[in-house]
């Protein structure tokens, strides 16, 4: 019987996107919701746009960040296997 993958979607120490400018001008915040493909040496082969925050410029900025970042990949028992997984981006500007 095959078992399904084991994915804990460590995101290691992957930098944040970038807020873009205009957008915190405009005080656009929002989610992004990403499905990546990861493969088994932890790189995302595919990134595709599973939600959007309503934003293009916050949409791009997660799609670009997270193609640069390098993941846990998922397990089958002891070998590494290309699985998806979703990724939450949340774009908030913080008040003082």
């Amino acid at each position: 019987m095959l078992s399904a993958p084991r994915f804990d979607a460590a995101y290691l120490a992957n930098p944040p996107p970038i807020y873009p400018v205009l957008s915190r001008r405009m005080g656009e915040e929002g989610k992004v919701m990403l499905r990546v493909h990861v493969e088994p040496d932890g790189r995302p082969s595919q990134v595709e746009l599973r939600s959007s925050s309503g934003f293009p410029r916050l949409d791009d900025a997660a799609l670009r960040a997270v193609r640069g970042w390098r993941f846990v990949p998922a397990r089958r028992g002891d070998e590494a296997v290309a699985a998806w997984v979703l990724v939450p981006i949340n774009f908030t500007l913080k008040t003082s």
